[in-house]
């Protein structure tokens, strides 16, 4: 299916980045390709739904860390509404954390922003084609575990996406309210959460929780 809107002559980009110099360095790449333009920019979720819900681009580039939110919860929401648009994460994440989820979550490819300069256009037109876009050593990764090979992680695979998106926010040193306050929902929710943690990854307190968690963030954030 071509992307492109009725009678133009482009494939339209939109950005969710929370970093401005990062925008502005995917948005000179994409300028720069005569069959491609950026429609438009947005830092956050509520926005960038908004946006998209509004100009309803070909593709959506969409970071993981958002400013008041988390860009696997963004495709999601995008998905729900029937949007018919692409999605590419680009994340200073490393694959192995999020590539897998992003893709069920339902994004088609993940690039981490330390290749952008050499491979952004390659992966922005694999995705506009509607193929999968992903590193040759994380493609090798889910052929193993799809053939029974999985390799551990740390333990962070048992997780569920928002088990990882709490478990992040831990280790980065957010309190349980503060965490219960940036996701809107309650206290019990994220103590209950906190427990699910403790057990997936054999931990016997809190303290060994937020321990795990702040030894992950300096190892992966």
């Amino acid at each position: 299916m071509d992307l492109k809107s009725s009678g133009a002559s482009r494939y339209t980009i939109a950005i969710v980045d929370d970093h401005p110099l990062v925008r502005e360095g995917l948005a000179a790449r994409i300028s720069a390709q005569p069959d491609m333009e950026v429609c438009g920019e947005a830092d956050d979720l509520e926005s960038a739904i908004e946006m998209i819900e509004s100009i309803r681009p070909s593709l959506v580039i969409v970071d993981i860390a958002l400013r008041d939110g988390h860009g696997i919860d963004l495709i999601k929401r995008i998905v729900a509404a029937g949007i018919n648009t692409r999605m590419l994460v680009v994340s200073a994440y490393d694959e192995s954390l999020f590539a897998e989820r992003a893709l069920r979550a339902g994004a088609l490819g993940y690039i981490n922003k330390q290749e952008l300069q050499g491979k952004v256009v390659e992966a922005l037109r694999t995705v506009l084609r509607g193929e999968r876009y992903l590193s040759s050593e994380m493609t090798q990764r889910l052929i193993a575990q799809a053939i029974g090979s999985k390799a551990a992680a740390g333990g962070t695979e048992a997780l569920t996406d928002r088990e990882l998106q709490i478990f992040q926010l831990v280790g980065r040193g957010k309190s349980t309210r503060e965490i219960a306050n940036e996701l809107n929902v309650s206290v019990h929710t994220i103590d209950s959460h906190r427990e699910h943690i403790r057990a997936k990854l054999d931990l016997r307190t809190g303290t060994e929780l937020i321990q795990r968690a702040v030894q992950w963030h300096i190892e992966n954030g």
